[in-house]
């Protein structure tokens, strides 16, 4: 090897590294926010967890130490103080019907709005981007009035037909992003086998876009679980509560006795679907957003 090729390739190198370095440089700030936020959110998961496992007594005397004994009690009293267990169901019956529905409308909507360019189509786009971008507490009177005439209000039927419209617009969008970022050729090879478009969707489309619906999924679930606002405008019978309303509830009951450590242990019943769903599926959901934030 020639010692101008030996130069050339040193140089080659050392323009590389120095790239890589300015690369991590400028987004070191970004990195270090992130990580201290994450931490930060981590002990604070952590700490709750750990608080809803003393005694009452220890949370006062030492609110940074660890419990002598593991009091699961306080969840015992948390699950039957307010009736959590009917609370966490009516937010299971609400959520996951609201879920499925929410993806088998959106994943065909955002496809075609993806690759099918038809007069008026840009413009649903951007229905769907505005739709977003309501503020909710204006939607509450005309809801109310719609609910009210199609005799729905004050059921979980009529909740989760308020889940799945206002959660469109943000699925829509995410997964229209996502299908536009799938390799056409696939499309067109499976369109030269003779696949209809059903079959192209259905066979080839909607498996490779499975990490972008787990995605949606993930942030729906997170959305719906812990939603407050149209559960307590639009439920008003006490057996009906999410476990949003019903969390609601047992913060008012502990406040009065000085259960502290049976609302920490309500709060992390309310945690742990949310907890185990992304440790599941969090490798899934980062593939998603990856794959659906840079078009092919």
């Amino acid at each position: 090897m020639s010692a101008d090729t030996v130069a050339s390739t040193q140089s080659h190198i050392r323009q590389r590294r120095m790239d890589l370095v300015k690369k991590w440089t400028g987004h070191l700030p970004a990195y270090l926010i992130l990580g201290l936020w994450s931490l930060f959110t981590l002990f604070i998961i952590l700490w709750v967890m750990m608080s809803s496992l003393k005694s009452n007594h220890e949370v006062f005397s030492g609110v940074w130490a660890l419990p002598n004994l593991l009091h699961f009690e306080n969840y015992v009293k948390a699950w039957f103080a307010v009736d959590m267990k009917r609370y966490f169901l009516n937010s299971l019956v609400v959520v996951l019907p609201s879920l499925l529905v929410i993806l088998i409308v959106s994943a065909p909507a955002s496809y075609i709005l993806s690759r099918k360019k038809f007069k008026g189509s840009n413009l649903i786009t951007m229905l769907f981007i505005a739709g977003i971008g309501i503020p909710l507490p204006l939607l509450f009177i005309p809801l109310f009035i719609l609910l009210n005439s199609l005799k729905i209000n004050n059921t979980l039927f009529g909740l989760g037909v308020l889940y799945v419209a206002l959660s469109l617009p943000f699925t829509v969008y995410m997964l229209t992003g996502f299908f536009g970022s799938l390799p056409v050729e696939l499309e067109e090879a499976a369109t030269i086998d003779g696949a209809s478009d059903f079959q192209v969707f259905f066979r080839v489309m909607l498996p490779l876009g499975l990490p972008g619906l787990i995605t949606a999924a993930i942030f729906n679930f997170i959305g719906l679980w812990n939603e407050y606002q149209l559960a307590l405008v639009f439920l008003n019978n006490p057996n009906k509560s999410t476990l949003s309303l019903g969390l609601y509830s047992l913060s008012n009951s502990m406040e009065f006795t000085g259960d502290w450590v049976g609302l920490l242990a309500g709060v992390v019943i309310v945690m742990i679907p949310t907890i185990i769903l992304y440790i599941f599926l969090s490798e899934k959901m980062i593939s998603g957003i990856t794959m659906g934030a840079v078009k092919a």
